[in-house]
C-alpha cells in the first residue's frame, strides 16, 4: 500500500524507518519530513494545516493509508475531514471530539474527574473568575502548577515554588503569555513522584500496549531549567514492573477506553498516558493523542512486529488478534540541539555526521533538512542518537560515544540521561 506520515521531526522519521521496512508498504511519502527521511521516503513540501492541500497530494499519490504524526493537525481535525473527503482512506489518529483529549486540559481533566480516573486535583482559570484562581493559590501550598488549557508545543507547563510569582504566571499566561492556548488556565495539585509514558495503539474497544519510556524534558542536567519538547528517553523503565503495568491497564487504560465508548466518540490511533508513580500507585498528568517525541526514537525500535500490520489491524478490527514482539534490550535516546533552545536558536549549520555513527547507533533527524547539497540544522532539536544494549548503562554510553560523530556549530546534549534510573 501507499502510505503518506505527516511531520517533520524525529517521531516522522522513526516511523518512516519501521515502516519502509515492511513487506506491506510500496510507496512511502513524508510531508513535509526532514533530511533524514529524505533517504527512506519522498518528502512532498506540504503545510499539513492545509487540509485541502493535503488531500490533493493524497488523490494524485494513491494514498490508502495516512499517519498522522503531531498534534496540531489532529486537534484541528484532520481525522474528521478525511472520514467526510475521503471515506476510504486510512486515518491512523482520532476525531476531533477525542483529540480534546490532547487539545484541551481542562477536558481531559473533566473526563478523567466523571470516570474516576486518578490524576490531581485541580482549578479552571480563565478572566471571567481570575479572583477566585488567586483566591485559589493564595489558599494551596506550592509548588504551583499552571497549564495553559490548549496546545503550546510542550512549553505551557508552569511549575512555581513562589505563591507571588505563581499568581503574577497565572495573570500572564491568562493575558496572553502563550497566546490562544493560555486563555483558560488549569491549576493543578503539585503530585510528588517520577513521571514514565504508557502507549497504546488502540481500534476504540482494544488496544495493543506498547513498550513504555521515561522521556527528559528540561533542558539543563539534572532536570533543572526550560522545558523542553524533550531532550532524551529510555525505554523500558526499570520502575515499571508487571503490577505497575497491571494498575495502569486497570486504572487508567481500560477506564479510558470506556469512557470514550460510553460519549460515543470514536478513537483509532495512538493514546500517550504521560504518567507519575505517586508511591506505587499511577496518576495520570496528562493525556496525548499522538506519539511522544523522543519516546517514539526508543519505543519503535523495540517493537519487532511488522507495523503497518499493526496500524492496518486498527481498521480491520483484528487488534485483539496480535500479539506484541518486543526487544528485550533497552533503547537509550540522546538529542541534540541547537544552540540557544528552547530560546532563540539559530538556523541554517551545516551538519557532519561521521558514518562510523550509523555502524554502532541508529540515527533519527528531528530538525534537519538539506540546502545545497548539505545537510542543515532546521529546527531546535536536530538530532536523536538511539542505541540499544542489553544493559542500560551500555545503551546510554553508546548513544553518548556516537554523539562524537555528530558535529554542528553550538551543538548541546544532556549527558545524564537516565540519571534518576
Amino acid at each position: 500500500m501507499n502510505i503518506l506520515i505527516l511531520g517533520s521531526g524525529g517521531r516522522e522519521h522513526t516511523f518512516a524507518w519501521k515502516i519502509s521496512q515492511s513487506l506491506l508498504c510500496d510507496n512511502l511519502h513524508v510531508a513535509p519530513g526532514n533530511a533524514g527521511t529524505q533517504k527512506l521516503a519522498t518528502n512532498a513540501d506540504l503545510d499539513i494545516m492545509n487540509f485541502p492541500e493535503v488531500e490533493d497530494y493524497i488523490k494524485n499519490n494513491s494514498i490508502h493509508l495516512m499517519l498522522v504524526g503531531p498534534e496540531a493537525p489532529l486537534v484541528a481535525g484532520i481525522a474528521d475531514y478525511f472520514a467526510e473527503k475521503i471515506p476510504g482512506l486510512m486515518v491512523i489518529g482520532p476525531r476531533k471530539k477525542a483529540a480534546q483529549l490532547e487539545g484541551s486540559k481542562a477536558f481531559a481533566k473533566s473526563f478523567m474527574k466523571q470516570y474516576n480516573i486518578p490524576t490531581a486535583k485541580y482549578f479552571e482559570v480563565d478572566m471571567e473568575n481570575l479572583e477566585a484562581g488567586i483566591s485559589h493559590l493564595k489558599t494551596t501550598k506550592g509548588p504551583y502548577v499552571l497549564k495553559a488549557d490548549g496546545l503550546a508545543a510542550g512549553k505551557g507547563v508552569l511549575i512555581i515554588e513562589d505563591q507571588g510569582e505563581a499568581i503574577l504566571e497565572l495573570k500572564e499566561m491568562l493575558g496572553g503569555k502563550f497566546g490562544d492556548a493560555s486563555k483558560k488556565v488549569v491549576i493543578e495539585e503539585f503530585l510528588s513522584g517520577i513521571e514514565f509514558s504508557i502507549f497504546i495503539l488502540t481500534d476504540g474497544q482494544y488496544y495493543i500496549l506498547l513498550p513504555e519510556a521515561k522521556d527528559y524534558k528540561r533542558i539543563g542536567e539534572g532536570d533543572t531549567g526550560l522545558n523542553t519538547g524533550g531532550m532524551g528517553a529510555i525505554s523500558p523503565v526499570p520502575f515499571v514492573n508487571a503490577s505497575t503495568i497491571q494498575k495502569v491497564r486497570d486504572r487508567i487504560i481500560l477506564p479510558t477506553l470506556s469512557g470514550l465508548q460510553d460519549r460515543n466518540i470514536e478513537y483509532r490511533g495512538f493514546i500517550f498516558f504521560g504518567l507519575i508513580n505517586v508511591g506505587d500507585d499511577p496518576y495520570v498528568i496528562e493525556y496525548n493523542c499522538r506519539m511522544g517525541d523522543p519516546e517514539t526514537e526508543v519505543v519503535l525500535p523495540r517493537v519487532k512486529n511488522d507495523f503497518v500490520e499493526l496500524l492496518e489491524a486498527i481498521f480491520e478490527k483484528d487488534l485483539y488478534e496480535i500479539g506484541l514482539d518486543q526487544d528485550e534490550r533497552t533503547a537509550a535516546t540522546v538529542m541534540t540541539v541547537s544552540e540557544g533552545y528552547p530560546g532563540k536558536y539559530p538556523k541554517g549549520r551545516t551538519i557532519e555526521i561521521d558514518e562510523i555513527a550509523f555502524d554502532q547507533s541508529l540515527i533519527f533527524h528531528a530538525g534537519t533538512k538539506v540546502e545545497n547539497g548539505k545537510v542543515v540544522t532546521n529546527g531546535g532539536r536536530v538530532i536523536a542518537v538511539t542505541s540499544l544494549a542489553p544493559v542500560m548503562q551500555d545503551a546510554i554510553d553508546k548513544s553518548m560515544q556516537t554523539i562524537k560523530s555528530i558535529d554542528f556549530e553550538g551543538k548541546y546534549y544532556r549527558k545524564d540521561i537516565g540519571f534518576d534510573l
